[in-house]
């Protein structure tokens, strides 16, 4: 944005003025009206270096003139046209009327009324002008160069247009020596990919470098970042925003909020850290999910993205809560993966595995896959679980409550068997390779098996202590997010018993070479 230098930077001249000297004109005469010499026809005036041209003028003994017709002002570099000056010898003030066009060897101002202080290095318009230079165009109603500061000062409907973007500000500023420009007030700058909002800021032209503060937002392939601080560089598309970050996707029905974000707009990928978390839209419900970075990339050929969060990863849903190191979701599919030791609940029912996969549809659980070392329990009592265990575990959603899950592999489950009254009238302990079990309000209703069955119901008197638990079995509610708030606390879980986690591992080693 190279804006243009009306003037050089000379120092001012002497305090003591000197009389503004006439160097031609065609006809001179003495007009007794006035008191003044009336000049016509190709008059030159000389000031203090400045030449001063015009078709005629009068010239008073105070040392002030006026002038009309082909007004022309030049000094160092600079030239001033108008229709008409009043020009004040002793202050080198000048007053430039109608049609006023002002130029240096880089652009061009036109506007109607132009206050030009060469005493002061200053030019000033207050009723609208505009300026031209190679690749800009700048209008704003009042405007005002100042040569000793090397700034412009720009106020009230500007607007800066240049082939790559353009900006409307309230209030504009603009450095020749930094070439960096300022924003005040509300200022928007508009791109062919991009849209910026701020209340103050600078732009730097040479690097195309910026930053911007003050209920700072942008806009950029369907995601609106805000956040206290943005910073922008036009030329790389790298983006950061600093404390209070929001990064909202409308379409996606997403918001990320954190305390720093790292954008790039070429790739669309996004980095969030500092109590990162995102909001998501399930229906009529929102999922909210916390870890210590989530980082967002865009598949350019399909416009989806594919989130990804670690570690600590905990999310909260009215109906549906869980936890694991790390997990990613895919826009694309519509598919959430948890990774190391994930724990799901879903209602009364509590779900862990080695890994676990979400297949989600229209917003809502369709089928969850629960791979090696599966494990669904939901509590009876303060001492009392339901249990399904098996290899691989695939659960069935209805309305958001697991309905059926299918067991492959080493299945195995216990459960409370009650009368038509609700009374627990014994215990149910299957065993199967292979078996499909019907829940209702996560309770188990009915086992249906496929290969080898084991079934055996139970006394509650015939099965007591360990023999209620298949192995393997922790419940874990104290470490479950009961409301939003909570995913920001990481709790840790008590260790295993050495003994027991030895136990655990070979056995799971059996099963696993069965």
């Amino acid at each position: 944005m190279a804006l243009i230098v009306f003037m050089s930077t000379q120092k001012a001249y002497s305090q003591s003025s000197k009389k503004i000297n006439v160097k031609s004109a065609n006809s001179l005469e003495f007009d007794e009206r006035t008191d003044a010499q009336r000049l016509v026809g190709d008059v030159l005036f000389e000031h203090e270096g400045t030449l001063l041209y015009c078709d005629s003028a009068y010239l008073f003994p105070d040392n002030r003139m006026d002038a009309y017709s082909n007004v022309r002002i030049i000094s160092d570099s600079v030239q001033a046209t108008g229709n008409e000056l009043n020009y004040d010898g002793n202050t080198r003030i000048g007053i430039l009327k109608g049609d006023v066009v002002m130029t240096d060897p880089n652009s061009r101002l036109v506007t109607d009324f132009l206050n030009y202080n060469l005493e002061l290095k200053t030019a000033t318009y207050t009723s609208g002008g505009k300026i031209t230079s190679k690749d800009n165009e700048l209008v704003s109603q009042f405007g005002q160069y100042n040569s000793a500061s090397r700034m412009f000062y720009f106020r009230k409907d500007v607007v800066l247009t240049n082939p790559q973007y353009t900006t409307a500000s309230d209030t504009l500023h603009y450095s020749t020596l930094s070439e960096k420009a300022f924003f005040f007030g509300p200022t928007t700058i508009t791109s062919k990919t991009n849209k910026i909002y701020c209340e103050n800021g600078y732009y730097d032209t040479k690097t195309d470098f910026s930053e911007f503060g003050k209920n700072a937002r942008f806009e950029s392939r369907g995601q609106v970042i805000q956040a206290d601080t943005l910073r922008y560089d036009r030329k790389s598309g790298w983006g950061e925003g600093r404390i209070n970050v929001q990064i909202t996707d409308s379409t996606e029905k997403v918001v990320l909020r954190g305390e720093a974000a790292d954008y790039s707009e070429l790739s669309g990928e996004m980095l969030i850290t500092g109590r990162a978390e995102m909001e998501r839209e399930f229906g009529k419900d929102t999922l909210f999910l916390h870890a210590d970075t989530l980082k967002s990339l865009l598949d350019t050929t399909i416009d989806k993205r594919t989130l990804y969060a670690y570690y600590h990863a905990q999310f909260y849903k009215s109906d549906f809560q869980g936890r694991c190191d790390s997990l990613t979701f895919s826009e694309a599919d519509s598919l959430m993966r948890l990774f190391r030791s994930p724990v799901i609940w879903n209602e009364e029912n509590q779900l862990t595995a080695d890994s676990i996969r979400i297949q989600l549809a229209n917003d809502e659980l369709e089928t969850m896959y629960l791979i090696k070392s599966g494990f669904i329990v939901s509590q009876v009592d303060s001492i009392n679980f339901d249990q399904i265990r098996g290899k691989n575990i695939t659960g069935y959603f209805d309305d958001n409550e697991l309905k059926r899950v299918l067991v492959e592999g080493n299945g195995e489950s216990i459960y409370f068997a009650e009368d038509d009254d609700g009374a627990y009238i014994g215990i149910n302990k299957a065993l199967s390779s292979r078996m499909m079990i019907y829940l209702d309000s996560s309770k188990i209703k009915d086992i249906m098996f496929y290969v080898k069955p084991e079934a055996t119901l139970f006394t509650l008197q015939e099965l007591q202590g360990e023999e209620r638990k298949l192995r393997g079995l922790r419940w874990l509610g104290e470490i479950r997010p009961e409301k939003r708030e909570d995913i920001f606390t990481w709790k840790t879980i008590a260790p295993l018993a050495a003994e027991n986690r030895r136990k655990i591992m070979r056995q799971d080693a059996e099963e696993a070479n069965e």
